[in-house]
């Protein structure tokens, strides 16, 4: 089989059988094209491939001073493609498999504390129609950890009187996520007191809508978000993401399991969800102070 071939059979496979977005497909693509380019250069083809080839690939990534996600990426790309070449019987064995991904630096996610959270919450005033809805939006990607781009996504009839979300998250996968009583009181009052004010198409079924009365964008609401946060006196650099890590951190820290969690948050893997598990050294230290037995000091000392 041509090298041609072999590259867009897999990148076939990748769209059709693995059901990846085409931005994944595309990336994929790119890197193995790099590759190629990389084997050309040695006067190589797919299936000549040996471990000490990749490794030389790799170093000379790490000579263009690539990050270190960035080649981790790369070096992903070609184990799954290696992989792929086994499993359809082009090879026996896949060159990359015994060699270890670049160390990454563990990048904590931002989050708001929960006075934040609340200060936030309570920005928006009631005085007009884009007040009661940005105070619904807010309450609503707090109260249930959706993503940005899920909250826009929201049509009526999403969230019901009975404390319910339902959304499509990625890959089209619908979940049903419970909301909170202020996030059900503030969804309720934007759409009796102020979704009609914005509407202008009785046949428009977003939920949010901007002042021309189409869908809300996420570009829309990163203004939003971002301007609320000024007014609450927040000095971080907030984004639609912060509320959702700040979800997910918050209930684990009063005591949710992270399978819920997971479930609440889409995640297909657990190791995604427990980031979210991190503690600062003062938090440790007071858990361990109050809950080991031998950490207090006696009495009698």
């Amino acid at each position: 089989m041509a090298a041609s071939q072999m590259l867009e059979e897999y990148l076939a496979y990748l769209q059709v059988e693995k059901g990846l977005a085409s931005n994944s497909v595309q990336a994929y693509a790119s890197d193995l094209r790099q590759f190629r380019t990389f084997l050309k250069n040695q006067g190589l083809e797919w299936i000549d491939v040996e471990t000490q080839h990749v490794i030389l690939y790799v170093e000379t990534l790490e000579q263009h001073d690539l990050a270190p996600r960035t080649r981790a990426r790369k070096l992903a790309a070609l184990r799954s493609f290696y992989d792929y070449l086994v499993d359809e019987q082009q090879l026996e064995q896949n060159p990359c498999a015994y060699l270890p991904s670049p160390k990454l630096p563990q990048n904590l996610p931002q989050i708001l504390t929960e006075q934040e959270v609340l200060a936030l919450l309570e920005a928006p005033t009631l005085d007009k129609p884009t007040g009661y809805r940005d105070r619904a939006m807010l309450e609503v990607l707090y109260g249930s950890g959706l993503r940005v781009s899920e909250l826009m996504g929201l049509n009526v009839g999403d969230i019901d009187q009975l404390g319910f979300v339902r959304c499509l998250g990625k890959g089209n996968k619908e979940r049903i996520i419970p909301l909170g009583q202020h996030a059900i009181k503030a969804t309720t009052q934007y759409l009796e007191y102020a979704r009609p004010r914005l509407q202008r198409n009785i046949r428009e079924r977003a939920l949010f809508l901007n002042i021309r009365g189409n869908r809300l964008t996420r570009q829309g609401f990163w203004k939003i978000i971002k301007a609320w946060a000024h007014q609450a006196g927040i000095d971080k650099e907030i984004s639609p993401h912060m509320l959702r890590h700040s979800f997910a951190t918050h209930l684990l820290r009063h005591g949710a399991d992270l399978r819920s969690v997971q479930e609440m948050l889409g995640h297909a893997d657990l190791a995604t969800t427990q980031i979210y598990t991190h503690l600062d050294r003062g938090q440790l230290r007071d858990v361990y102070q109050k809950s080991h037995p031998r950490a207090q000091k006696e009495d009698h000392e």
